[in-house]
């Protein structure tokens, strides 16, 4: 069965980092507060002039250097991202460039929020599945700092900007069953009517405008736990895995407090949960692929691993996938 092989993994956070004490300088609030209802210690900020796309290829590099690939040997980059370097062209255009991958094949955006990352996996993988793509490019890189309202409290303490990407290559060799290496399945929802519970007030259709993140937390926080423990149960029930079968659950890191939920409405162990949100704050479609290397890189996710990852963001689009290591 042919399947879409993970090999290698990368990430890129900027060299500014903006702490919580930093915050309480600027906006009415507390490096205690921050940390108690959200688990964020600190998050980075991109550097004056430093683009998405900046972000986007470093750690695209840094993922075809794991992989033992060149840009030349990719056939489709899968960007997800909020906060593109322009409203077109694609800023996946530019990092297909940045990479050397030349005119081979396309590169694209999508736009799920949070949830991106997730969309962008499940839609190169459907790609390689098809056998129209040998091997993508996934990332998800956020410039979000950008989109804050620096005087709103319960919004700008939460976000950071970074990048992660992940390569994938078909494999044929699986058997069809939860032991194949490789991406098992996917699973992607999202339901509109919630779309004013996260939003940016802009755009260029409706306010010709950037705009700003307009957040409900407290409805945001009870959708997220539910929506997210679905996919999981979703994405579990269909390969017939157990939770004592997974080894590492690699979530979006938006909030400590919605991750430990998660994880407890699933009875997996703190211990089989990736959590990065304290140094990273919310890096929205950059979060999971920043959470997965990571912990690659520092040796807890080894081949042969089972992981789930999910998330949840605007729209509300929510998502998960299994995947073997």
């Amino acid at each position: 069965m042919r399947r879409s092989l993970m090999l290698g993994c990368g990430s890129y956070l900027p060299e500014k980092i903006l702490t919580n004490d930093d915050l309480a300088k600027i906006v009415d609030t507390t490096g205690e507060w921050i940390e108690q209802r959200t688990g964020i210690k600190k998050r980075h900020m991109a550097a004056a002039g430093e683009k998405t796309s900046d972000m986007a290829t470093a750690a695209a590099n840094k993922a075809l250097a794991m992989a033992g690939l060149k840009g030349s040997d990719i056939d489709a980059i899968f960007l997800a991202t909020t906060t593109p370097d322009n409203t077109f062209p694609a800023t996946a255009v530019t990092v297909q460039d940045n990479i050397g991958m030349g005119g081979k094949g396309f590169a694209m955006d999508l736009q799920a929020v949070c949830s991106g990352f997730i969309y962008a996996l499940a839609t190169a993988d459907n790609f390689i599945k098809a056998g129209q793509v040998n091997r993508a490019l996934v990332i998800g890189a956020e410039h979000f700092t950008n989109l804050l309202d620096w005087t709103d409290r319960t919004t700008c303490v939460l976000f950071g900007d970074g990048a992660g990407a992940v390569v994938l290559e078909a494999g044929n060799d699986g058997k069809g069953t939860k032991a194949d290496r490789g991406i098992l399945s996917t699973h992607l929802h999202s339901e509109g009517a919630y779309r004013n519970l996260l939003y940016v007030d802009g755009g260029p259709s409706s306010t010709k405008t950037t705009g700003v993140v307009k957040m409900n937390g407290k409805e945001v926080f009870r959708h997220a736990v539910t929506r997210m423990s679905e996919a999981i149960l979703e994405a579990m029930h269909e390969n017939d895995v157990d939770a004592s079968e997974v080894k590492w659950l690699v979530p979006h890191q938006a909030n400590k407090r919605i991750i430990d939920a998660t994880a407890e409405k699933l009875n997996l162990s703190p211990d089989q949960v990736v959590v990065t949100v304290a140094e990273h704050g919310n890096t929205s479609a950059a979060s999971i692929p920043l959470a997965l290397s990571v912990a690659v890189n520092d040796g807890r996710i080894q081949r042969g691993d089972l992981i789930l990852m999910e998330a949840m963001g605007g729209g509300l689009t929510w998502g998960a996938a299994l995947a073997r290591w």
